[in-house]
């Protein structure tokens, strides 16, 4: 038996339960998303102007507001954007989406980059254009590393030089890698190899946002910024989320984690710490060649950021170490046959520090002072020759900013001292370079609409003497909506061959230098235009580039005059770079947003011949044409989001092994497109995702590396000067070569991945 009071509890508890739908029932609710042409705004304001009750858009721009049935008027704005206000009903029981889209305010704050003058000033500023990435546009297609990413950014490609260990660098406008400097909050990870491991193992929860300027930034930065440059921005710690992680794995049994978390130190210090792992140690030779497909990998890395700003002064420090095992070979490779003669394999063992800091010394004009250093242990067999390499490299800087009247002025010394090592006849004792630099900038407002940028840079380098690098700028606001910008300049690099040209130590071709080397010089032009239009339910907006750079004692590896050898020596004439490019972007009120771009790219060199004759010639692995695109549909109703993104590439010039050599002398066009469908549930801190890679399943042909059967040559028949004769074993007098590569040997593979983010207290207390 029940007693009476238990059945009295009872009954008030199922009166209740049946009473709280219908009291639900009569509460109405008003969702939706706020939106802006760079995608969804997060911490947006969305207010009941009645009653000042509202709420805040989540990091996919939604929001959600329970209120009682009636009219109101629903207001939504943010820091930058114009205000936008909308009237509303809503009935007993009702839920009323409304999407709210936001102008940008060209009276108002907008988007601060740092990459293109050293200094915080509005992207629409800058007398040099600078593009602006967010961490949100890389989730549009999620990648393992930032390496592979930036595939999605028009004009610059990620390119492999080596089929066999998957050793890259990074294109920007048809120039080598070592063109491109890579740095990470204006630091420099400088030397070509850093080019890949800087953009590797970067965790995403530490990225910001990536800026790239193409062309040359010498005058800043000095060597290496001869093609343009990539700067990493990370994340101040106070503005990052407490906690996030995002997982991925794919069909071909890749695992990718990264993790991020924050810490409060005492009043005044917070640290954020990002973990990025990455594990693929399952061998595939699906065209056949018993070689895999792509390295086996295991890589760690750790980066930890600290701010310790004090009244409004900057002070940072951040720290990474990274670790990557990797191997690509013959199938039947085991770590015992590391180094040896009977079955060959590339492994590559990196260990890698970093570290930086900014501080703002307590002076009243803005003085910063930069600091960094790297050490980087490489060590690796390719075949069973042997390459242990050592590179310590120790940069400071300090700049002074002043704003007189009408000028912006900046100034600023650095300092960089580079130590490298190795076990190659090419380094007989350690190199030591010391390479100090004095830099002057000057922003002259002409007036409202015009700004001229006069810069210069003056170095000398420990080997090769002063080295001077000017440029000027000039940027024209045409209208509210349109902009003109010249850039002007010089650039110049000195090279490092074995830490730049890794194709050079595959093993399978000897390295010959054929001079002393003098360092490079160019000369750059670009033009840019962009147009924008605010439309009453779209955004489009038109940016336009031409360029030109005329290269002196360019540096480039012959693949051509000996198939057994590649040979370095300074261009006995000169070298181009020139193209169009042009990007598209679009976002609708509908939620379709569409980024797209695509560039020309004339790229050769000219240098005369035995007869007195003018030859060009395109260089190995440049292509003429690139596109790229990325289109994105929200489907609010059901909280889906679909991405569609890819690239197209025209043909490159390929290094052949000799006129008997039967593979193709150029690439055929092609293209890698991939699909992604997420689902984030409104009012919630996770996201589930997953999609198709390579959709087209393109892969380059299975005869990629030539005699991928006698790896070390041993059925190999040589004449009285080394080069390789036909035979019946050998009917194209072939030798063993894995630099035939210009596009990924993975296929179409699927992908599952999940994010978990909470923001808890992102702002400074």
């Amino acid at each position: 038996m029940i007693p009476n009071g238990l059945k009295l509890i009872f009954l008030n508890c199922a009166l209740f339960l049946l009473a709280l739908p219908m009291a639900q029932a009569q509460k109405a609710e008003i969702k939706g998303t706020v939106s802006s042409p760079q995608g969804p705004v997060v911490q947006a304001n969305i207010v009941i102007e009645s009653r000042q009750e509202g709420t805040l858009s989540d990091e996919k721009g939604r929001f959600n507001l329970q209120v009682e049935a009636g009219e109101y008027e629903v207001s939504a704005f943010s820091i930058g954007m114009t205000r936008q206000n909308r009237k509303v009903n809503v009935q007993p029981g009702q839920t009323v989406e409304l999407n709210f889209f936001l102008q940008e305010d060209t009276e108002s704050l907008n988007e601060v980059v740092v990459s293109g003058t050293l200094k915080e000033v509005r992207r629409s500023e800058s007398p040099v254009p600078v593009e602006v990435y967010s961490a949100r546009f890389f989730n549009k297609n999620p990648t393992p590393n930032l390496y592979e990413a930036v595939q999605n950014i028009n004009g610059v490609r990620p390119q492999l030089n080596c089929n066999v260990c998957n050793t890259g660098d990074i294109h920007i406008n048809g120039l080598e890698g070592p063109y491109t400097m890579v740095l990470i909050d204006g630091m420099p990870i400088v030397s070509g190899l850093s080019t890949v491991y800087g953009l590797m193992g970067i965790p995403k929860a530490m990225i910001e946002r990536l800026e790239v300027v193409k062309g040359p930034a010498s005058s800043l930065y000095g060597s290496e910024a001869v093609g343009g440059l990539i700067n990493v921005i990370t994340v101040m710690p106070d503005f990052a989320p407490v906690f996030s992680v995002d997982v991925m794995a794919s069909s071909w049994q890749e695992y990718n984690a990264d993790m991020g978390f924050k810490n409060r130190i005492g009043k005044n210090a917070s640290v954020l710490t990002g973990i990025n792992l990455f594990n693929y140690t399952n061998p595939i030779d699906n065209n056949g060649d018993n070689f895999t497909d792509v390295t086996l990998q295991e890589r760690a890395s750790i980066f930890q950021k600290w701010d310790l700003g004090q009244n409004n002064r900057i002070f940072t420090l951040a720290g990474r170490y990274f670790f990557e095992d990797r191997y690509g070979g013959e199938m039947q490779w085991t770590p015992e046959d590391r180094g040896g003669d009977q079955v060959y394999g590339e492994s590559i063992i990196t260990k890698r520090w970093e570290l930086t800091g900014q501080y703002q010394l307590p002076f009243e004009d803005k003085v910063m002072l930069w600091a960094s250093y790297n050490h980087h242990n490489q060590n690796s067999y390719y075949g069973n020759v042997g390459y242990f390499a050592d590179q310590q490299i120790a940069f400071t800087q300090l700049t002074w900013e002043k704003d007189l009247n009408r000028h912006s002025l900046l100034a600023g010394a650095a300092f960089r001292y580079t130590y490298y090592d190795d076990n190659t006849p090419a380094t007989s004792q350690p190199d030591h370079t010391l390479l100090p630099g004095i830099f002057v900038q000057d922003e002259i407002y002409l007036s409202e609409r015009h700004k001229l940028l006069l810069g210069a840079r003056y170095d000398y380098h420990s080997d090769h003497g002063p080295i001077f690098t000017p440029r000027l700028a000039h940027k024209w606001s045409m209208g509210n909506n349109s902009q003109l910008r010249l850039n002007a300049g010089t650039g110049f690099r000195v090279v490092n061959l074995f830490t730049e040209e890794h194709a050079a130590l595959t093993g399978a071709r000897e390295v010959v230098i054929a001079e002393e080397l003098n360092p490079e010089r160019s000369y750059n032009v670009n033009l840019n235009y962009i147009q924008k239009w605010y439309l009453e339910k779209a955004y489009l907006s038109l940016d336009g580039s031409v360029w030109y750079t005329h290269f002196s004692n360019q540096i480039i590896p012959d693949y051509d005059t000996d198939p057994n050898l590649i040979v370095y020596d300074n261009l006995d004439g000169y070298s181009v770079s020139r193209g169009v490019s042009l990007n598209l972007e679009a976002v609708l009120q509908s939620g379709i947003s569409l980024r797209a771009g695509a560039s020309y790219l004339d790229v050769f060199t000219a240098e005369e011949d035995e007869s007195g004759n003018t030859v060009f010639r395109r260089p190995i692995l440049t292509e003429e044409w690139t596109g790229t695109w990325a289109v994105s549909y929200n489907w609010y109703k059901t909280n889906l989001s679909f991405d569609y993104t890819g690239n197209l590439y025209g043909p490159m010039r390929l290094p052949l092994l000799g006129a008997l050599d039967p593979r193709d002398e150029y690439s055929p066009w092609w293209s890698i497109q991939n699909i992604q469908v997420t689902w984030a549930p409104r009012s919630r801190n996770w996201e589930l995702y997953g999609g198709v890679k390579n959709l087209l399943n393109f892969t380059p042909p299975a005869n990629s590396i030539a005699r991928a059967g006698d790896p070390f040559d041993n059925e190999v028949d040589f004449d009285a000067e080394g080069n390789a004769v036909s035979t019946a074993n050998n009917p194209y007098a072939l030798t063993f070569d894995p630099s035939y590569v210009y596009a990924p040997n993975q296929g179409i593979r699927g992908f599952l991945g999940f994010r978990y983010t909470f923001k808890g207290n992102t702002l400074p207390d």
